[in-house]
Order: structure tokens, then C-alpha cells, then sequence
């Protein structure tokens, strides 16, 4: 079910359930290399009153309701104050609401106080998306994402400490082949010292009409093989040493091979399922089947 929307509906697959409330459109930040979601949406803030419509007339076909995920790309840029009242308005229609989830970067977390993000939590705001894409600094850099590694394992722990759990994305492919091994190693680190809640890796899909797409035209940036994308995964994965426990997920559309699992304990078997791929690559998704 989904609330009066504009443009592209973006939410995560665990969010596949749950009641899309747009409460922004578009992403404030939008200037990702990579992402061509928003790039024909104005950004703009959703009015109160629209979402307290959409969130009524949910209440009168669905008043069991148990989960909402806040669209688009990162309503969490909302003031405290305002999104204090938008999960007031759903707590106070579906008394049975066990879970609100959004996309988040790292300023919209660090700009609120650890008070604030608590209040937030204490209202159902479960569980925060965001995107690190890389633990390297450069690539991060290059692909204009906005903030640092740094700023991120700050966001994820504050985040985490006020009781909001994080689920936290990086994206295959994004150093290429000359950075694969560093994009790995490097996002491995980032997540160890972040201890997410959830981790899960996609895999890059270039898109016309973004600046990485024309980079790949260009001859700027080469495409990896699923060969090379597997020991990237392979990487990345051993690399992590989290306390956990954290649920690791390669169950995205863009990826070759789904592996799933909680850190620490399963590493080693999820490890051998990625070396099964690498030596049969009949077990890999076909080009054909990748999505976004």
C-alpha cells in the first residue's frame, strides 16, 4: 500500500510489506555519480495535512497495520519536530504499528541531537537506510557522495545508540577493477567499526543519464565481470569482524549470487557459498535477471 506518491517509489526489500508513506519527494542530496532516481524529481518537503490524508485512509482499509517506511530518497533531512508529529499521527491511527523505517545519509543523523534521535526512537522510528556505498574515501569522493566514512561510522553508532537500528548499504563495483580490492578492504573496516544492525551489498548497475554512465562511455570507467564482483563480495566479507550480532543479506535484485546470513557466526559458511560461485558460475544470476 502506498500513500500519494510523485515520481519513482524507491524503498528496500525488507520494506516490501509495508505501508509507503511519502513524507518528501525526491532526495536532497541527489548528486550521487551513480544515481539517476531523482534526477528529473524537484526535491521539496510533503505538507503535513497530505500525509495525515494518505495516513487516515490507510487506517480505514488497513487499521492492523504493522509497518510504514517513509519515502523518498531521505526523509529523515526532515526537522525532528516534524517528523516527531508524522509518526505521532501513525502511532495515534494503527495501534497495532510495531516499526517505522526510512533512508537516511549521515548529516541528516548527525544534525540531531542524541536526545532527539532517542524521542524519534521512543515513537517507532525502528530502523534507519543508509547508504555508505564505500569505506573509501576517494571513491566516495568520486562519486560525489556527499560525506566521509568517517561521518558515516559516526551516524550508524549515534544512530544505533539512541535505539535505532541501521541497516547499511555498499555497492559492488563502485572502485572498478583498479580499486576493487581497497573498495573492499577499506568498506570492510568502515562496517567493523560501524556494527550496523544489518549490512547488505548491491551491486552497481550503470544507468544512462548519470555521470557514471558517461564516464563508462567515455572509456573512464570499466564495468566488472561477475567473476570479479564475487571476489570483491569475498573480500568484503571476510574482512568484517563486527561484535554483531549483524544480519548480512546479498538478496538484492542487482546481485549475482544471493548469500545470507548473521555476523559473526556465519562468515565461514556464507564464505563457502561465495567460493562455490566462484567455481560454478551456473549458481550466478543471469545478466538478464539483474535489477534494480
Amino acid at each position: 500500500m502506498a500513500g500519494n506518491h510523485e515520481g519513482i517509489v524507491i524503498r528496500p526489500p525488507s520494506e516490501a510489506g509495508s505501508f509507503l508513506l511519502p513524507a518528501t519527494v525526491g532526495c536532497s542530496h541527489n548528486s550521487c555519480t551513480f544515481c539517476v532516481t531523482y534526477k528529473f524529481t524537484r526535491f521539496k518537503l510533503r505538507p503535513f495535512e497530505s500525509m495525515r490524508e494518505d495516513i487516515e485512509l490507510a487506517a480505514r482499509y488497513n487499521p492492523g497495520l504493522r509497518r510504514v517506511f517513509l519515502c523518498d530518497g531521505d526523509a529523515m533531512c526532515l526537522p525532528a519536530e516534524d517528523l516527531e508529529r508524522i509518526l505521532d499521527c501513525l502511532n495515534d491511527n494503527f495501534g497495532q504499528l510495531e516499526r517505522v523505517g526510512i533512508y537516511a545519509n549521515a548529516g541528516d543523523i548527525l544534525s540531531k541531537s542524541p536526545e532527539q534521535l532517542e524521542t524519534l526512537a521512543s515513537k517507532k522510528l525502528g530502523i534507519a537506510y543508509l547508504g555508505l556505498e564505500s569505506g573509501n574515501d576517494e571513491i566516495l569522493k568520486k562519486v560525489r557522495k556527499g560525506f566521509t566514512a568517517e561521518q558515516m561510522v559516526q551516524a550508524v553508532r549515534k544512530a544505533e545508540d539512541a535505539g535505532i537500528r541501521t541497516s547499511v548499504i555498499v555497492l559492488l563495483g563502485l572502485g572498478s577493477n583498479a580499486m576493487s580490492r581497497q573498495h573492499a578492504v577499506d568498506s570492510a573496516s568502515v562496517v567493523s567499526r560501524m556494527n550496523p544492525s544489518y549490512v547488505s551489498a548491491l551491486t552497481l548497475m550503470l544507468l544512462p543519464g548519470t555521470p557514471l554512465y558517461s564516464d563508462y562511455q567515455d572509456g573512464k570507467f570499466e564495468i566488472m565481470n561477475p567473476s570479479s564482483i564475487l571476489q570483491e563480495l569475498r573480500w568484503f566479507l571476510a574482512g568484517i569482524d563486527v561484535e554483531g550480532p549483524t544480519v548480512f543479506r546479498t538478496n538484492h535484485a542487482s546481485n549475482y549470487l544471493p548469500v545470507g546470513g548473521t555476523l559473526p557466526q556465519d562468515k565461514e559458511r556464507m564464505l563457502e557459498i561465495i567460493d562455490m560461485g566462484l567455481a560454478d558460475s551456473s549458481m550466478l544470476r543471469p545478466e538478464s535477471r539483474r535489477a534494480l
